[in-house]
C-alpha cells in the first residue's frame, strides 16, 4: 500500500474523530454528518474509488485498511448516535397525524394516447388482432412489395427519411402488412398502430412525425362492401351516429380500387379527410406468395392526430408534440 494512501486514510480517520467530538444533537445535522462520511459521495466512498489506481499487489492490504477504518468509524458513530437520538428526540416535529394529507396531482393520458387506445378498443371489439412492426425498415417492405414503382414520388427525398440507401424511416405502417403476410397464412385480421415519418414541411396541419393505425383483412370472399361496413361502424363509434361521411375515389399503389373517407365538419363547414382505404391489389398478394384468385382483402390507414384534432377541436397538430402543460392539462 502506498504511503500517500496511508496518509489519506489517516487523515480521514482524524477528521472523523474531530467531527465526533462536536457531534450534533439535531437529527437532521446527524444525518448530514453521516452522509458526509458514509454516503455514496462521502469520504469513505472516495477512498474506495482510489482502489482502481492501486497496483494489484497492494490492493489486498489497501482494501483491508479501508475496511478496518469503515468498521471503526461505523462503531464509533453508532455509539455516539445512541447518546443523542432517544425515543423523545424523534418526536421533536410534533406531527399531527389527524391532519388531512397533501393532495397529490394526478397525471392524465396524452390526447394521442387516449385516441389511439379508443381506436384499438373499437377494432379489437369486432375481432381484430393487434400487430407491431419495425419503424426502421428496408426499401422492399416500405415500398417495393407494396407495389410502389421505382420512380414513384413517395420515394423522393422530400417525402422520405433515408437512413441508408435502401433503409428508411417507414413512411406508413403499411410496411407491417408485408411482414404479416410473409410470416402468416391467411385468413388475417389485424390492425397495426405505430409511428411513421415524413420529410415534410412542418405546419399547423402536417408534421414530420405522426401516428397511424393500419388495418389488413385477408380472407376468401372479402368485398368492398365489407370494407365500407367496417369503416362506417368505426366512424360512428368515434364521432357519433349523427356524423355525415362519404367515400371518395382515390389512388394508392397497394390497393385497387381505392378510396378516401371524409367526414363533414360543422365548425369549419367543410369535408375533412380522415383515412385512406381500398381492396388489396393482387400484385401485393403475388409479392408475398398469396394466390390472388383465392384470397381477397382490404386495407385502410388512418391518422391518429387527425382523428384527435377533429374529436377534441384542436386546430394545430404541433400542439401534440410541444409538451405545453397548458395544453395537456385540458385532457
Amino acid at each position: 500500500m502506498t504511503n500517500s494512501l496511508k496518509e489519506t486514510i489517516e487523515a480521514v480517520r482524524k477528521s472523523f474523530l474531530t467531527a465526533l467530538d462536536s457531534f450534533p444533537s439535531d437529527t437532521h445535522e446527524i444525518e448530514v454528518l453521516k452522509s458526509s462520511y458514509f454516503g455514496r459521495k462521502g469520504e469513505l466512498a472516495k477512498l474506495y474509488a482510489q482502489m482502481g489506481s492501486i497496483s494489484h499487489e497492494d490492493r489486498p492490504n489497501a482494501g483491508k485498511a479501508i475496511n478496518a477504518l469503515k468498521e471503526e468509524c461505523s462503531r464509533l458513530f453508532e455509539e455516539q448516535e445512541k447518546k443523542y437520538i432517544t425515543p423523545d428526540s424523534t418526536q421533536t416535529d410534533q406531527l399531527d397525524y389527524t391532519l388531512p394529507g397533501e393532495a397529490q396531482r394526478l397525471g392524465s393520458k396524452h390526447p394521442i394516447s387516449k385516441t389511439l387506445q379508443e381506436v384499438k378498443d373499437i377494432f379489437t371489439s369486432v375481432g381484430f388482432h393487434i400487430a407491431y412492426g419495425p419503424e426502421v425498415d428496408d426499401d422492399y417492405h416500405n415500398f417495393t412489395a407494396l407495389n410502389f414503382p421505382e420512380h414513384h414520388p413517395a420515394r423522393d427525398m422530400q417525402d422520405t427519411f433515408f437512413v441508408q440507401k435502401d433503409v428508411v424511416l417507414r413512411t406508413h405502417t403499411s410496411n407491417v402488412q408485408i411482414h404479416l403476410m410473409e410470416n402468416s397464412e391467411p385468413p388475417l385480421r389485424y390492425i397495426v398502430p405505430g409511428r411513421v415519418y415524413r420529410n415534410e414541411a412542418i405546419s399547423f396541419k402536417s408534421y414530420c412525425l405522426f401516428h397511424q393505425v393500419e388495418a389488413l383483412v385477408v380472407d376468401k370472399n372479402i368485398s368492398f362492401g365489407d370494407l365500407k361496413g367496417t369503416l362506417e361502424y368505426f366512424v360512428k363509434r368515434v364521432f357519433g351516429s349523427s356524423v355525415t361521411m362519404r367515400f371518395r375515389p382515390s389512388f394508392f399503389p397497394f390497393t385497387e380500387p381505392s378510396a378516401e373517407v371524409d367526414i363533414w365538419d360543422e365548425k369549419r363547414g367543410q369535408w375533412l379527410e380522415i383515412l385512406g382505404c381500398g381492396m388489396v391489389d393482387p400484385a401485393v398478394f403475388e409479392n408475398v406468395g398469396y394466390d390472388p384468385k383465392v384470397w381477397h382483402g382490404y386495407a385502410f390507414g388512418l391518422g391518429i392526430e387527425r382523428i384527435a384534432m377533429l374529436k377534441y377541436g384542436i386546430s394545430d397538430i404541433r400542439l401534440f408534440f410541444q409538451n405545453d402543460k397548458r395544453f395537456l392539462d385540458q385532457f
